[in-house]
């Protein structure tokens, strides 16, 4: 089989126009970071990050063409808006950053490039439909608006208690920048691939896939919004995900790239919000609740976490404040799908890689998970 350079991946990529009639991607000097490693190609696609949905397809297109090409493994194109320095390689590929990336020209020629007058004119293009992945019957979204209020803990506990009432279930950690769910299940090595799509991992009977199997632990992911989008739309959709009853989403906090590219990439039939009582996180929950509801993302319920401290004597000690997310769940009209204390067998499993719902099903805090489940599944089957 003759080996691919990087000749022969510009020349089929001078075949691949962009949008509106433009010059093809060579000609508009658009491509940067190409890297080749034993078969496997990666190149980013610079742009203005206001045509980053006008992009995709043609980003899809040049991956598929890139694919045919003799001697290729497999293929990682994202998009990435323009800058003055270097750009990373695409790091869901098993290669080094460019060393010696192409000359770049100005930010007026990248934002406009390929784009006709005609589509110009056209202002901001409407955002993709969803399309659902095949195989998953339902897909879920548990989110926060503020980091450190235990959403990943929570989405990995709900997710097992979800496979223990018999369904199939997925685990995507979605968290691009903290990726932290191949910790909490104890998952390590890197997921497998024929060159087209990705094996998830598996754990506790969970199929899962995360940024964290793709690049070492303490590496830095200094990415901006485009190349956010493309690697999250990737694991969504270039996973053999195989039949799934649900797939839950582990969100990063905030209302940013990662949130709107769930939503307008695939059809969410819940998002679950996790806080801590304390009026400080709650400002950011409600902040959220807001973000799915004006994207038409119905919001099964709020979980309130590290709601007390049980102290010796039985008494409950309210650390960040009490009731803060019951008040707010009955202010907003949703439902408080449950309240989780502050428990040892929480942290500890959550630090070993030994979720508590798997390794102590009958415990307290298990039982919490496993009722939050059944109330989730209830308000999915009704829809």
């Amino acid at each position: 089989m003759p080996a691919i350079t990087p000749e022969s991946v510009r020349e089929a990529l001078s075949h691949v126009a962009t949008p509106g009639g433009g010059p093809d991607l060579i000609a508009a000097d658009v491509v940067t970071g190409l890297e080749i490693r034993e078969g496997h190609v990666g190149f980013t696609i610079e742009i203005d990050p206001k045509f980053a949905s006008l992009f995709e397809p043609v980003r899809a297109e040049a991956a598929g063409i890139i694919e045919r090409l003799p001697g290729v493994t497999g293929v990682t194109a994202v998009l990435t808006a323009h800058s003055e320095t270097p750009s990373p390689s695409p790091v869901a590929a098993p290669m080094p950053p460019a060393q010696e990336p192409p000359q770049r020209k100005t930010m007026e020629r990248k934002g406009r490039a390929g784009l006709s007058s005609a589509a110009r004119k056209q202002g901001t293009p409407p955002p993709p439909t969803p399309e659902p992945i095949a195989g998953i019957k339902k897909i879920i979204a548990v989110a926060s608006g503020k980091g450190g209020v235990g959403k990943s803990t929570v989405s990995v506990n709900l997710a097992v208690a979800l496979a223990q009432q018999g369904l199939q279930v997925g685990l995507l950690d979605a968290d691009i920048y903290g990726p932290s769910i191949p910790r909490m299940l104890g998952i390590e090595g890197k997921p497998e691939s024929d060159g087209k799509v990705l094996q998830p991992m598996e754990a506790f009977g969970l199929k899962v896939m995360s940024m964290g199997f793709l690049v070492e632990e303490d590496t830095p992911m200094i990415w901006r919004g485009p190349m956010v989008m493309s690697a999250l739309t990737q694991m969504l959709k270039d996973v053999a995900w195989g039949e799934l009853d649900v797939l839950v989403v582990d969100m990063p906090p905030g209302t940013g790239d990662a949130q709107l590219t769930l939503v307008q990439r695939v059809p969410v039939a819940g998002a679950v919000i996790v806080s801590t009582p304390q009026e400080i996180a709650l400002i950011d929950a409600r902040k959220g609740m807001a973000m799915f509801e004006t994207t038409n993302v119905p919001v099964l319920g709020m979980i309130e976490n590290m709601a007390w401290l049980e102290m010796p004597d039985g008494t409950h000690n309210y650390i960040f404040g009490e009731g803060g997310v019951r008040r707010t769940a009955i202010n907003l009209g949703t439902d408080l799908l449950g309240e989780i204390p502050l428990y040892t067998e929480i942290r500890v499993g959550s630090d070993e890689g030994t979720p508590v719902t798997a390794t102590e099903p009958e415990s307290s805090p298990a039982k919490l998970f496993q009722q939050i489940a059944a109330t989730v599944t209830e308000k999915l089957n009704a829809d």
